[in-house]
């Protein structure tokens, strides 16, 4: 129960609700749940290229011909990949930053997965443009607006997803609908209202 209450979101009595429905499974589909858990960390890994959560070193993302190559949208996590992703209107690439800006918590640019992008947009011609899809909070904002400037040496087109994203909320709690709109209607950084 203890260890299962280390989990977030998970109070004792959750801990224990778990525990219970643990102990009434036959022991064939425990051993398996237990053998799946040891396996999440010697087998996921993070993508070479994009910093995305796989099981491979490039994720099936990145390594997909049907992906265009030609765009690369900035997130916070794994979390906003997947909320992008089932709107199923955004077919480009991603790079996950692991995280925002937030000095109150003490993280920094250099905390963050800035690097790698740097890296990689040095060393691939094919990308025009570049979709800041941040949350819209201050940390957020912030965020966009440093890798806007860090982005101005490349030739790039840098937009961020339509503000039909309401300000505060969380990318992973938008619905795929209102999230889909504001992936096709993205508009340029430099022609948005949060410089």
């Amino acid at each position: 129960m203890e260890e299962f209450s280390r989990l977030p979101g998970i109070g004792k009595k959750t801990a224990l609700r778990l525990v219970l429905h643990l102990l009434k499974q036959d022991p064939t589909s425990v051993e398996r749940f237990a053998k799946t858990l040891e396996r999440l960390h010697q087998e996921v890994v993070y993508c070479k290229q994009c910093c995305n959560l796989s099981d491979h070193p490039v994720c099936h993302i990145c390594a997909s011909p049907r992906r265009d190559a030609s765009m690369i949208c900035i997130v916070e996590d794994i979390r906003d990949v997947i909320a992008i992703e089932n709107t199923g209107q955004y077919s480009g690439r991603y790079h996950v930053l692991g995280g925002i800006i937030s000095p109150m918590d003490g993280i920094g640019p250099s905390d963050l997965n800035i690097d790698s992008l740097n890296n990689r947009l040095k060393n691939n011609g094919e990308v025009k443009e570049v979709i800041l899809a941040l949350s819209t909070t201050m940390e957020g904002d912030t965020t966009s607006f440093y890798l806007y400037k860090i982005l101005q040496p490349f030739d790039l087109k840098v937009s961020v997803i339509a503000r039909g994203i309401a300000i505060g909320d969380e990318l992973e709690y938008a619905d795929e609908v209102t999230l889909g709109r504001s992936i096709l209607h993205r508009t340029e950084y430099a022609t948005s209202n949060i410089k």
